[in-house]
């Protein structure tokens, strides 16, 4: 982050909390609201199509193990009722 960057938000922020001291109209506040969420959109890095595939394929290695997870406990609650009582429902 440059530091024109840091000026430009912490700006805003000492703009903000002198908006609040002041007590500005309702239209004074939205505009300094969509200013600064500007000002957050303008940090906003994304990510290189290599680093998109490599997220992307973690998110689907841990749904896959959730899944395997969640199965195994499935199929271990089954086999303990069944045990416990005797009968199956199907």
């Amino acid at each position: 982050m440059s530091s024109t960057e840091v000026e430009e938000s912490g700006g805003l922020v000492e703009r903000a909390k002198a908006d609040r001291a002041a007590k500005r109209n309702w239209f004074s506040r939205i505009v300094l609201f969509i200013q600064q969420v500007i000002a957050e959109l303008k940090k906003v890095v994304t990510p290189t199509r290599k680093e998109l595939i490599n997220f992307t394929l973690v998110v689907i290695a841990f749904v896959l193990i959730m899944m395997a997870l969640v199965w195994l406990l499935d199929q271990a609650f089954g086999f303990v009722t069944v045990f416990l009582f005797g009968t199956t429902l199907g």
